[in-house]
């Protein structure tokens, strides 16, 4: 149990910072400064995470309390801000391109 919660508050605590970085990137309009291979795999570790929960799911001798739910609820929404991240990424590198075509 207080392992689940551990788990619960390590990926909300990483998943603080996906708002501000979406809001930057939002608000930036640049693809400067973000590297996509960084982004790409922490989906995956998320991706991981959540593999790993459903798995577990399907095991009868874990019990599935609020925190275990908890604990996937955050590794689904920590996915999806990153998907969010991602795609501004390519936005604003399409928007950098323009620019720089606007430029020259």
């Amino acid at each position: 149990m207080i392992t689940d919660l551990l788990e619960a508050l390590t990926i909300f605590c990483f998943g603080l910072s996906w708002p501000i970085s979406i809001r930057k990137s939002y608000i930036a309009r640049t693809a400067k400064g973000k590297s996509l291979f960084f982004e790409v795999f922490l989906l995956l570790g998320y991706v991981c995470g959540i593999i790993r929960k459903t798995i577990q799911t399907l095991d009868p001798s874990v019990t599935h309390d609020f925190l275990f739910v908890l604990s996937f609820f955050f590794y689904v929404l920590n996915f999806v801000m990153i998907s969010i991240d991602i795609c501004l990424y390519f936005r604003n590198s399409r928007l950098d391109k323009l620019r720089e075509k606007e430029e020259a």
